[in-house]
């Protein structure tokens, strides 16, 4: 007599199907209804799996790993409002490209809405914030329904992989017993591959674009958030010396999630001030373009985003190969589907040199470049000059200047995360390192995943340093980080505790009202001491700039064991240097 089918053999094939499609990256939160699955990819000899009790740090750790692999983590975990906790890391995993394959456990359908216990609605939980959302087949014994899980399974992955990447859920319901009696067997499993078609636009149109880019006298390329590939695929050079500039005449502009800064010292200018010269209290139409042309995703500087705005160029060109496109600055005219650096290479191919110009586009073009030029070398002055610099003549202890010398200790190679509220917007500000690569959550720019996000990186990549820009709300909040059996001793965590929410001292909007202390700012006395002393983490207490000199050294060689640089401020103090700040830049621009 024939042994009966194993009611959960489809459930151990997913398992074998990531594997196959090189998914072998797991984040799982226990669990008993996913008990199935968890067995499955523990016991699959090419998975990798990490447990993260928190689902909600569990998903952002498994968005980290992904940043680093640029393939998707597939993240596990039991029924109820367990998914739900993902919900945060999906929303940011969509908006920032990110993919994710998301196997949330379920109980049966006949058991939804009869107050079963972690019983909830499952199915499409994500909403619109996943690429797609699939339910698996309750029952697998029958010929077609495994042949429909193995479809739903690997059409599942290859749309999450491909363009533009995102997350994709998959919810299983599953019956009881939950447990095998006996070994979990992976049967060969068909594996369905898609190939990926390049985005190239054609000739015609290549054409068409060359000719009105020849005839603009004002043309400014933006880069948004983006991970070094776009500039590690242009020629020869990257934007630095290459004939952008001197081919185009045009200007450079990339925010620090950007990715654009140069390995070492460059002929061709990539503005990187903008957050500094680009505010509403000064006048910038000099400034304005007649066309924009932009890729990659968002940009941190809300001074540029509203330059923009308020002077809107001619034509707004934004290179992206699929997906839909966003008209953050409201004045999009074309949608250009194509690979960034191809396009921009067929482009110089195809444009007029700077040098062939007519005398008149040749001469506004320049003029153009030496506007920005200006702006970007006064905003360096203002911030660094040796003497008279802001940075380098101030004598008190600030977060702005801490940071800054922070900033400078960072090794090449090294992977930068940024969290959200005050640090990315100080980064963006005072520039990053040659060498350094930024990651950042700004798809939905919350505060609620950064730390994860960055130890799911420390962990994917164990042999780079990573380091956490971070202040106390965003770190705090997301302390379950730390909640797991693996070390980041690669991971170093720079914390800036201000001892409640600064960044609204610094807003103008909610530091003028009497509630800003309570309400806004949400006053704490939190240290680090004791979470560092709960996950045995090194811990680096600095209030003074004595004890930062002597710090950074330690703290950053390549013996330690990671750890969190605690820079102690007062908010007030903050806020009153941020101040006289901006008074320096309103009047060196006036």
């Amino acid at each position: 007599m024939s042994q009966p089918e194993n009611p959960h053999q489809a459930i151990y094939n997913i398992a074998a199907l990531c594997a196959a499609h090189g998914l072998t990256e797991v984040v799982l939160s226990p669990g008993s209804r996913s008990a199935p699955l968890t067995l499955a990819f523990a016991r699959h000899p090419e998975t990798n799996v990490r447990v993260v009790p928190d689902e909600r740090a569990a998903a952002f750790i498994a968005l980290g790993i992904a940043q680093a692999r640029r393939l998707p983590t597939v993240l596990v975990c039991t029924s109820g409002t367990a998914g739900l906790n993902y919900a945060p890391a999906v929303a940011e995993a969509y908006y920032q490209q990110v993919p994710l394959l998301i196997l949330t456990a379920d109980r049966p359908p006949e058991w939804i809405d009869q107050l079963d216990g972690q019983t909830i609605r499952q199915n499409g939980m994500y909403g619109a914030h996943v690429k797609g959302s699939y339910t698996f087949p309750t029952e697998t014994t029958h010929p077609d329904a495994k042949w429909h899980a193995n479809r739903i399974i690997n059409e599942a992955i290859n749309l999450a992989k491909a363009y533009p990447p995102g997350p994709v859920h998959v919810n299983i319901p599953l019956r009881e017993p939950l447990y095998p009696t006996g070994e979990v067997m992976f049967e060969e499993v068909r594996v369905i591959k898609e190939t990926i078609t390049p985005h190239r636009i054609s000739p015609q149109e290549i054409t068409e674009l060359a000719r009105t880019f020849s005839l603009a006298g004002r043309i400014l390329f933006a880069f948004g958030q983006s991970d070094r590939s776009l500039r590690e695929a242009l020629p020869e050079g990257g934007v630095e010396g290459y004939q952008l500039e001197e081919v185009t005449g045009a200007v450079f502009l990339s925010d620090a999630i950007g990715n654009m800064q140069p390995e070492s010292e460059f002929t061709a200018v990539v503005i990187s001030t903008q957050d500094v010269f680009l505010t509403s209290e000064i006048e910038t139409k000099d400034l304005q373009a007649d066309i924009l042309i932009t890729t990659g995703k968002s940009f941190i500087s809300k001074a540029f985003k509203n330059f923009l705005r308020r002077n809107p160029p001619k034509q707004h060109w934004h290179i992206q190969p699929g997906g839909s496109a966003s008209d953050t600055f409201g004045g999009l005219t074309h949608i250009i589907r194509a690979e960034a650096a191809e396009f921009l290479d067929s482009l110089l191919e195809s444009a007029t040199p700077e040098g062939k110009l007519p005398e008149t586009i040749r001469i506004e073009r320049f003029d153009y470049r030496a506007a920005w030029n200006k702006a970007n070398e006064k905003a360096h002055h203002l911030l660094f000059n040796p003497k008279t610099g802001i940075i380098q003549s101030t004598v008190r202890w600030t977060e702005f200047t801490a940071l800054y010398r922070s900033l400078q200790k960072l090794s090449k190679n090294s992977a930068l995360h940024l969290a959200n509220s005050m640090t990315v917007r100080y980064a963006n500000i005072l520039g990053v390192p040659a060498g350094v690569e930024v990651f950042a959550n700004r798809g939905t720019s919350g505060i609620d995943g950064c730390t994860s996000t960055a130890v799911g990186y420390a962990l994917a990549e164990p042999e780079k340093q990573v380091v956490l820009l971070t202040g106390d709300v965003a770190f705090f909040y997301d302390r379950n980080a730390f909640w797991h059996n693996y070390p980041t001793p690669n991971l170093r965590v720079v914390l800036l505790n201000n001892h409640g929410g600064g960044i609204f001292r610094l807003l103008d909007g909610p530091r003028q009202q009497p509630e800003l202390g309570e309400f806004f700012e949400t006053r704490q006395q939190l240290t680090a001491e004791n979470l560092c002393r709960d996950f045995h983490l090194p811990y680096f207490p600095v209030d003074s700039w004595e004890k930062l000199e002597a710090a950074l050294p330690v703290f950053f060689g390549p013996a330690g064991a990671g750890g969190v640089l605690e820079i102690q401020t007062d908010s007030q103090v903050n806020a009153a240097f941020f101040e006289e700040y901006r008074a320096a830049v309103k009047k060196a621009f006036s």
